[in-house]
């Protein structure tokens, strides 16, 4: 019983670090689309947002998976590290962001929250998975 009681307080503490991570990663892909991307996805039922915002919080479930996965044996540790890795996939989905956008015309977060589904949301959504594949597998 002491085992079960034990894993349901862990995994307490992992979801809510999860939870906290996922909900930075809302803010994050807000920050950088104009508008309000709640508005963009549930009110104008705008796909280009929902797959930005989608991949992004996919990228970040993976990392948390990830780095909870490698390290469970040591509790905090494994806090501590997917607290960090979470932390660092969301800068470099950022970043990663910000140089498809000075490298491409047009103002990115413009052009992804357009009403018509554009290329670019693929090729945005497709960053952040590979970014957190990335950071996923250079957890050890």
């Amino acid at each position: 019983m002491t085992d079960i009681i034990n894993g349901l307080g862990r995994a307490t503490a992992y979801g809510a670090l999860g939870v906290v991570l996922l909900v930075l990663g809302i803010f994050l892909i807000d920050a950088l689309t104009p508008g309000k991307l709640g508005r963009q996805i549930w009110e104008e039922r705008n796909r280009n947002a929902a797959l930005l915002l989608s991949s992004a919080l996919l990228g970040i479930g993976g990392i948390v998976f990830t780095s909870i996965w490698t390290t469970y044996e040591d509790f905090g540790k494994g806090l501590a590290s997917t607290a960090a890795f979470g932390l660092l996939g969301l800068i470099m989905m950022a970043l990663a962001f910000l140089v498809v956008d000075l490298v491409t015309p047009g103002r990115l977060g413009a052009t992804l929250v357009e009403r018509e589904p554009h290329p670019a949301v693929w090729v945005t959504a497709s960053c952040n998975l590979a970014v957190s594949a990335i950071v996923s597998a250079s957890i050890a």
